[in-house]
């Protein structure tokens, strides 16, 4: 256990990470097998390790963010989102929605976004700020190569429209990459954008303790515009929302209370 603490240490010294903010028997799990995959003896060997070599460093990173994401990830949330969240969203807001993906991981997310707002609006006024705190992944959204089964959920025609076929992977197309701003973020550090019509935060926070959960329901509050909406995962519903000064719009849909 102390050896652990004091890697906990470390790594927030070394990378800025506050590994205090995870579940810890589930990260610790997590570290350990990625610790054995690696062939190092503990946690005092593996941050040696760590500190000497990028690529080894990269992949903790990369481990640690669980990058698992597929456009329209749970599609039938997404009809919800397009068919009475953003229309809500429009209505009270006249001019172009500020839209934030806020763990974009490989991009499926914030493109998927951009896709379904091109039912509302032309790709010249769309725009969606996507952040993540592992640079490695934002690097791969920016590619923007995908394969087909990370497509399998699209709606009739955006695969036909927005994506290219490459050797069995699928290019997005750049008119969708530049409606997307990737920015290097911790959501537990870092301060957040405001005036946001609609936040997206899934299957994030299952990796999280209450206090960071707290931490993060207080912070996206602030973020949001007037009568703005969190959007969270499917295992993510918020006990109590009220607490946060939240409401429920629709199922893993929150308004701001105002």
């Amino acid at each position: 256990m102390a050896k652990y603490e004091a890697f906990k240490k470390d790594v927030n010294r070394l990378v800025n990470i506050d590994l205090n903010y995870y579940k810890e028997k589930q990260m610790k799990r997590r570290i350990s097998s990625l610790l054995t995959r690696n062939n190092f003896r503990d946690f005092d060997d593996y941050f040696i390790g760590l500190k000497e070599n990028k690529v080894l460093l990269e992949q903790f990173i990369n481990y640690l963010t669980i990058n698992v994401s597929e456009f329209y990830r749970n599609p039938s949330q997404w009809v919800v989102l397009q068919n009475d969240i953003i229309p809500s969203l429009m209505d009270k807001n006249k001019g172009g929605l500020k839209i934030w993906s806020s763990a974009c991981s490989t991009g499926e997310e914030p493109y998927s976004l951009v896709m379904m707002l091109s039912n509302f609006f032309p790709l010249r006024d769309i725009k969606v700020l996507a952040t993540d705190i592992d640079e490695e992944a934002m690097n791969k959204a920016k590619l923007g190569l995908y394969n087909e089964k990370s497509l399998a959920n699209l709606p009739n025609g955006f695969k036909e429209k927005y994506f290219t076929k490459i050797e069995g992977s699928y290019k997005i197309s750049d008119e969708i990459k530049k409606c997307v701003e990737y920015k290097k973020m911790d959501l537990l550090k870092d301060r957040f954008p405001s005036n946001i019509d609609l936040i997206t935060c899934r299957n994030v926070m299952i990796y999280f303790t209450e206090e960071a959960k707290e931490l993060l329901y207080s912070k996206f509050y602030n973020s949001l515009n007037e009568k703005g909406i969190l959007f969270v995962g499917s295992t993510e519903q918020i006990i109590m929302p009220e607490k946060h000064k939240l409401k429920t719009a629709k199922t893993f849909f929150y308004e701001k209370i105002v």
